[in-house]
């Protein structure tokens, strides 16, 4: 059996998050689920994703709707309290350098840059929210995660980045200088959040009982340095009904970023 939460899982943010997971396992084995003592951090995300022995994993929204549903139970999602979005969504923020001018328009002109084409916030969210007026991006920078578009972005590598809300209030906590040098020029539409999964053999009622009364067994600080108000179940139609856009053809330059510090994390 295994158990991962990946997607924020920053290594500043280690003890938060194993916080969160200790209050989610004693729920679980209180139940008489199974769980193991800790997280499973060494696992590649695919490999926990589809392990028949997963307890619970986070993934995002676009490998869940492309490649997951079907494999996977769905639970839910955890409410962040992102201000704008509905209990159990988020949204990304489309964000430039402080010290450029323009708006949407004039950025898609230029290079994106993304942690993934598999990522919904990073890729899936921004295509789709700026061809809602008629723009596609066209050139491409691959960083492998947020924090590092955060960085491109930042540093002139690229000149606009699709950034999840919770991972942007990562940026403003761990790399303050980063958020500075940026500015936010759009934000998209909310979407349900980062989907909590199990595997298709486990019962599903104990695990979403023991996620709805983890944030009251967490003590205040961690509950309020996670953000996290609660546990929405949501429904598989839910993420199935968000739109996914064409990944971009072969003929478009997608550049891959130079390896950073924070290159191992996931692409959310």
């Amino acid at each position: 059996m295994i158990a991962s939460l990946p997607m924020y899982d920053w290594p500043e943010e280690r003890a938060a998050v194993d916080g969160l997971w200790a209050a989610i396992r004693d729920g679980l084995r209180d139940r008489g689920v199974a769980a193991p003592e800790g997280l499973h951090r060494e696992v590649a995300l695919w490999e926990a994703w589809r392990h028949p022995g997963l307890v619970l994993s986070q993934t995002c929204s676009l490998p869940y709707r492309t490649r997951l549903h079907g494999w996977v139970q769905l639970l839910g999602a955890f409410d962040l309290s992102l201000p704008g979005c509905p209990p159990g969504r988020y949204r990304s923020h489309l964000v430039t350098r402080a010290d450029r001018d323009g708006g949407m328009a004039d950025l898609a002109a230029g290079v994106l840059a993304l942690n993934g084409f598999d990522s919904q916030s990073g890729w899936a969210a921004a295509a789709t929210h700026v061809a809602a007026v008629g723009i596609t991006f066209r050139r491409f920078l691959h960083t492998g995660s947020h924090r590092d578009s955060a960085r491109a972005v930042a540093d002139g590598r690229a000149d606009v980045a699709s950034i999840d809300a919770v991972t942007w209030r990562l940026v403003e906590r761990h790399d303050p200088v980063v958020a500075r040098a940026l500015r936010i020029v759009d934000s998209t539409a909310p979407t349900p959040g980062l989907p909590l999964i199990t595997a298709c053999a486990q019962d599903a009622a104990p695990i979403r009982a023991a996620l709805t009364e983890a944030p009251g067994r967490l003590p205040d600080g961690t509950r309020a340095h996670l953000g996290l108000e609660g546990f929405v179940p949501l429904d598989p139609a839910d993420y199935l009904s968000v739109p996914t856009p064409p990944t971009p053809s072969q003929d478009m330059p997608t550049k891959q970023a130079a390896p950073m510090l924070s290159a191992g994390l996931p692409a959310i």
